[in-house]
């Protein structure tokens, strides 16, 4: 049999079982039908449709703030584009500069090719910071490696104070030990 007449021996078969049915019975399978329709409506027309328009001002307000962001970071790019690239032999003198003017004898500085090493022994936390500041922002250097410790005086002189009245009005700043790699602006 074809697939054709296999369909029209089918709904044949429906229309037959649908007369014998009593006139209750069709009004509840009708019913039931109506019911089953409106449902598939519900959930698959109105209900996704509705969740969208709910969800949509949250989602809107969020895309608006991510699109802020994204055009801030454009406009620091660009901004970053426009600057002009840094001498890498003033890098080097404005490093040095910084280095012998912020932590003095308490750092070595030693160059090598685009990177510079700086060994620190003892170095004050409060003059670290501002020095870091600077040699980022005028040697235009970044830090590629960091390993610093305490300084072992500072965390001795910690340790043998145990009575109240034997702490110092105010604790001195920690002191740190370690080396910093820094990469500099390319030749």
């Amino acid at each position: 049999m074809s697939p054709q007449a296999v369909s029209h021996a089918t709904a044949a078969q429906l229309r037959t079982r649908w007369q014998a049915l009593a006139p209750r019975e069709r009004r509840l399978v009708r019913a039931a039908s109506a019911a089953i329709a409106l449902a598939l409506l519900w959930w698959v027309g109105i209900a996704p449709a509705l969740q969208t328009q709910r969800t949509a001002p949250a989602r809107h307000a969020e895309l608006d703030a991510e699109l802020q962001r994204m055009q801030a970071l454009q406009a620091e790019a660009q901004q970053l584009q426009g600057t002009p690239r840094a001498d890498p032999d003033n890098a080097r003198r404005a490093l040095e500069s910084a280095v012998t003017e912020h932590l003095g004898g308490s750092a070595r500085l030693s160059l090598s090719g685009d990177q510079a090493t700086v060994t620190l022994k003892g170095t004050p936390a409060d003059a670290l910071a501002p020095w870091l500041a600077q040699v980022r922002s005028n040697a235009h250097a970044v830090p590629q490696e960091v390993h610093l410790v305490r300084s072992g005086a500072a965390a001795a002189e910690g340790r043998r104070t145990t009575a109240l009245s034997d702490l110092p009005a105010a604790a001195p700043a920690p002191l740190w030990d370690g080396t910093l790699v820094l990469a500099l602006p390319p030749r």
